[in-house]
């Protein structure tokens, strides 16, 4: 269904059904009942029994709309490849996903069905009739067409902006982290928190039938298969995680309880596919604007402003993500029983997938190590944990050592006071916990 929903088949499918539906109907309504078509103004149609002129106006209207449609998402597919090679690969999928262009797709086609569902309605035999309540609402769609495509043109000039891109997947990203982890960030959790599932001699390997990626756990259907084998899983590998087949996907304790149908059952539990996708994967997302930032301090490029600005929303990103509260690794049904275990990625692996290969390759780019110094102290400041704090000053120490190696003692100084002050915010923090 996610993919379903973010693809360009259901939605613009639905429409242009939904339309040609519309068309037939209108036109077989208008010639059983004529009278519903009076209210339609004679100057544009003086008659029902010219049926030529609305055959002419329903051919042309769909000729020109396939003709339109052709060209523009020519044209679409042809920047989308030049972005792609510009930025990354992975932007492909937010582009699909986008709802403008769905919608445009699935107008535009619903139009050309429309009029050729309605056109076998303009006949002149037995008796000449025209449909003419349908070919103006004919009219009105490709009026409604020119609107669209001029919106469409502006929109698609404005996504293909890589400060539109880069804002984009951090909205999906920062969406997708408020589905997965509703609740506020606690402090103090891990003194809490019980002990993880240990190996044990009981457990049976549960293979990987196909490979690729985990995108998706069904944790409620893990949890219920769990309780009705009165078996305990535990997941290895967690979302974002590539499996080849015959990789064993989960452990499950007195697994000889299990017959085939139930091993299948478990491995149906998570959806394996040939790409990541923002259904659970918050590092992908984080992963897919560092990639636009790679890029952009390349040598081949060198655009450093590009690469602040995803700087700036991955920093955003993380915010968001030190806020909540990650999903639990423990799953109980009843609470107290332990069904299953499940990895779920923390902030410091995030951290590290979000600007540890920014700050490899900008060691020579002041402008961009002085922002990553900026974001760290930004994201130290949103979020009242020591231990994220000892976590952020950490990558600030690195990232002013490995510059020390690249650049002079002029270009060092603002690196070392933003340095200082992000310390200074850990300090701080830590004598208020003292008191």
């Amino acid at each position: 269904m996610y993919n379903l929903r973010g693809g360009f088949l259901i939605r613009p499918l639905t429409i242009a059904l939904a339309l040609g539906g519309a068309g037939a109907f209108f036109s077989w309504l208008e010639e059983e009942y004529p009278a519903t078509s009076t209210w339609v103004p004679t100057v544009l149609f003086p008659s029902h029994a010219d049926p030529q002129v609305a055959q002419v106006i329903l051919a042309g209207i769909a000729a020109s709309i396939m003709t339109v449609v052709s060209i523009v998402f020519a044209i679409l597919l042809m920047t989308l490849t030049l972005a792609s090679m510009q930025f990354s690969p992975r932007i492909i999928v937010s582009f699909s996903r986008d709802r403008v262009t769905q919608w445009t797709l699935g107008i535009f086609l619903g139009t050309f069905s429309y009029c050729m569902a309605a056109l076998p309605a303009a006949h002149s035999l037995p008796q000449p009739f025209a449909p003419v309540a349908t070919v103006l609402g004919a009219m009105v769609l490709a009026l409604v067409c020119v609107g669209l495509l001029l919106f469409f043109i502006h929109h698609i000039s404005q996504a293909i902006s890589v400060n539109h891109i880069v804002d984009r997947i951090a909205a999906e990203t920062e969406a997708m982290i408020d589905e997965i982890m509703p609740w506020p960030h606690r402090l103090n959790r891990h003194l809490k928190d019980a002990e993880p599932l240990r190996p044990n001699p009981s457990e049976v390997a549960v293979l990987s039938v196909d490979s690729g990626y985990i995108r998706f756990v069904d944790t409620q259907r893990l949890v219920a298969l769990a309780k009705h084998y009165h078996v305990t899983i535990r997941v290895l590998r967690r979302v974002g995680h590539f499996v080849p087949a015959g990789i064993p996907l989960m452990m499950v304790s007195k697994g000889t309880r299990l017959l085939p149908e139930g091993v299948a059952e478990l491995v149906a539990a998570l959806d394996l596919g040939p790409t990541r996708t923002l259904q659970q994967d918050v590092e992908f997302g984080v992963l897919q604007i560092v990639d636009v930032a790679l890029k952009a301090i390349s040598p081949a490029v060198n655009d450093p402003t590009t690469a602040i600005n995803c700087v700036d929303q991955l920093s955003r990103i993380l915010i968001g993500f030190a806020s909540r509260e990650p999903p639990e690794d423990l799953l109980y049904d009843p609470p107290g029983i332990v069904r299953a275990s499940i990895g779920w990625i923390h902030f410091e692996r995030l951290l590290e997938a979000a600007f540890e290969q920014i700050r490899m390759y900008s060691k020579t780019d002041v402008a961009v190590s002085l922002r990553l110094l900026r974001a760290l102290g930004d994201i130290a400041a949103s979020t009242p944990d020591l231990e994220f704090r000892r976590i952020l000053v950490e990558r600030g120490m690195r990232t002013v050592a490995g510059c020390t190696e690249k650049l002079g003692e002029d270009e060092l100084r603002e690196l070392r006071a933003r340095q200082a002050a992000l310390e200074q915010l850990y300090l701080d923090r830590s004598a208020v916990a003292l008191e």
